[in-house]
């Protein structure tokens, strides 16, 4: 099930589009994530990229959350720098983002269409890690 683009995802994606655009320079920082929580705050991020696997602009924000005392997010969307737009979150990112909000909506493109759909539809028959996840 997919949503069409709205007011409130547009926002999402022009706030990790900024900051693409404004702190993402050079090779360490390549994309931006902005999710927003259940409150209704835009939270963003930066990756931290390494040649090492460093942690990708979802995983940042997570945490950047949880610092701003975030713990509950509606949908999540990354947007690569040089203009490249919304950039699908990884097989890794998809996993933790199941695991840490498993009713999170996650944006997307596909055949030029920017849409929001549901975590578990991007990682179907997904492994099952956290509790919480078993009474979904």
């Amino acid at each position: 099930m997919t949503e069409p683009l709205h007011e409130a995802v547009q926002e999402l994606v022009e706030a990790a589009a900024r900051v693409a655009r404004t702190r993402c320079r050079g090779d360490n920082h390549t994309m931006a994530a902005a999710a927003r929580a259940r409150d209704g705050r835009i939270v963003t991020a930066v990756n931290a990229y390494h040649f090492t696997g460093g942690p990708c602009a979802e995983l940042v924000l997570i945490g950047t959350a949880a610092a701003q005392g975030v713990y509950e997010l509606d949908t999540i969307v990354a947007v690569g720098d040089r203009e490249r737009g919304v950039v699908p979150p990884c097989g890794r990112c998809r996993q933790v983002l199941l695991d840490y909000f498993p009713s999170l909506r996650v944006v997307v493109e596909e055949g030029g269409e920017i849409r929001a759909v549901p975590v578990r539809d991007l990682l179907p028959a997904t492994y099952v890690w956290a509790d919480h996840q078993l009474d979904a």
